[in-house]
């Protein structure tokens, strides 16, 4: 990904804020950039609506008319995807397992930018021993390996949707906030800053109604490749076995796949997941790549 922290500030007016939805527009500008808004908007829809959508919205066990378990049926017209190894149908597995997706994606992601970009601010606002705590903890966080860590926490918690989630946040919000310190380093050295402080605007007040607004796009920016990232972790610790087993998501349909040796034989049921999830992620990355130029209009 092409650096940003030394990118420009973005253009303010005199009090420093700027028009939110232009920034909100950015990823309509592009073929690319529809492409990856029109996919997530599908999948947010998806997750909205899928246990009316799905056929079986509470994944049932199917049975053949023997009595025998619909085991490893190919696609057809009852069944589109056909069923898994244990007689439930793929379909409403893939479109169940939406919401899970996009809950982990986007509420893990909101955590870490809430944290990592409040990091930021207050360190490069304040700087001395407050900026140098912030980011020695910072680079404590950087010193942790992701997945690892990810599953002993989610192992000692017991496997949970909230547990992933709380999971991704503890050490995602860290390169948000070394790069918002960045930009935001570059804005408290603006004219209005400086004018603000002279007529007396509290802290708080310079720092989220002034430095803030300049460094949102790079926000959202961060927030398009957190999405991604969180979506990518959770189907990776659900593929690992430490999935939430209550709730249907696409890395734990790979992982019964594999554990009941059918990864290679059963298509249906292993090839969907794998095309969500590298839609979901090519979508999200699309989008932030607008917001990269956005921000960066060199890169």
């Amino acid at each position: 990904m092409t650096d940003v922290s030394a990118s420009k500030p973005i253009p303010s007016s005199s009090s420093g804020g700027f028009s939110i939805s232009p920034v909100l527009l950015v990823p309509f500008r592009t073929v690319t950039g529809w492409f990856g808004a029109l996919t997530i908007l599908f999948f947010l829809f998806l997750a909205a609506f899928g246990p009316l959508i799905a056929p079986e919205p509470t994944i049932p066990v199917n049975y053949l008319p023997g009595g025998e378990v619909a085991r490893l049926l190919t696609p057809s017209e009852h069944a589109p995807l056909g069923t898994d190894y244990y007689g439930r149908d793929v379909v409403s597995q893939l479109i169940l397992g939406t919401r899970t997706a996009i809950m982990v994606g986007v509420l893990s992601t909101i955590f870490t930018i809430f944290i990592g970009t409040n990091v930021g601010l207050i360190a490069a606002y304040y700087g001395g021993r407050i900026d140098n705590i912030l980011m020695r903890l910072t680079d404590l966080a950087f010193s942790i390996p992701f997945l690892p860590f990810a599953v002993i926490l989610v192992a000692l918690l017991n496997p949970s949707i909230w547990n992933i989630i709380l999971t991704i946040t503890v050490l995602s919000w860290r390169s948000t906030a070394r790069i918002i310190r960045s930009q935001a380093l570059s804005v408290k050295q603006q004219t209005f800053i400086r004018a603000a402080r002279v007529a007396g605007a509290s802290d708080a007040r310079i720092i989220y109604r002034h430095i803030f607004p300049n460094v949102l796009p790079l926000a959202l920016l961060y927030i398009a490749f957190g999405v991604s990232w969180a979506v990518l972790s959770e189907a990776s610790l659900s593929f690992l076995g430490f999935g939430d087993p209550r709730i249907p998501s696409w890395g734990q349909m790979m992982y019964f796949a594999y554990v009941s040796a059918s990864i290679r034989s059963a298509w249906w049921w292993t090839i969907p997941p794998g095309l969500c999830i590298t839609l979901l992620v090519l979508a999200v990355f699309l989008v932030g790549r607008e917001y990269e130029r956005y921000v960066n209009p060199k890169s």
